[in-house]
């Protein structure tokens, strides 16, 4: 899955601000918006890109900031826990994980009595031994860029 430096700057305008129109890419690299539009087309096709989504500002909506969950459980019933966790509306995220926790959750809640109401819910689950919770005081850095390196070795071939 080679990128090259105008897949690289689609990218990088489209994280920027996934409303972006194909004519301003267009006009940052010299092709046309058609040729731009070919060119997500095949992002798409290839799976780099595999939506374009709204980024809430959830504290902007009432709610707290993340809560991060680690859990540990009983890999037999895994199956069933991680069916119930993509049932909690309160859960955003859901990773299975490598480490002392098997999965990882990332948790919204209007405020902190409400998470800690959730987290005991949680713990109710069968198959579920331990829960390590983790309350985000402040967003230090978000990301909507890609790596440096990621676009000198593609441009370079390195890997």
């Amino acid at each position: 899955m080679e990128l090259d430096k105008i897949d690289h700057i689609i990218l990088e305008a489209l994280l920027r601000d996934g409303r972006i129109a194909f004519s301003t890419i267009a006009k940052e690299t010299n092709l046309t918006d058609v040729a731009i539009k070919k060119r997500f087309e095949s992002l798409k096709r290839r799976n780099i890109i595999s939506g374009i989504t709204l980024d809430l500002n959830f504290k902007s909506l009432g709610y707290e900031n993340p809560i991060y969950i680690q859990i540990r459980s009983e890999i037999s019933k895994n199956k069933d826990i991680i069916k119930k966790l993509k049932t909690l509306d309160f859960i955003l995220e859901v990773y299975h994980v490598l480490g002392d926790y098997n999965l990882f959750c990332k948790m919204i809640v209007p405020n902190l009595d409400a998470g800690e109401k959730a987290i005991n819910q949680l713990g109710l689950i069968d198959g579920i031994i331990d829960l390590k919770t983790m309350v985000v005081l402040s967003e230090l850095k978000k990301s909507t860029t890609l790596p440096a390196k990621t676009l000198q070795n593609s441009l370079t071939g390195k890997t």
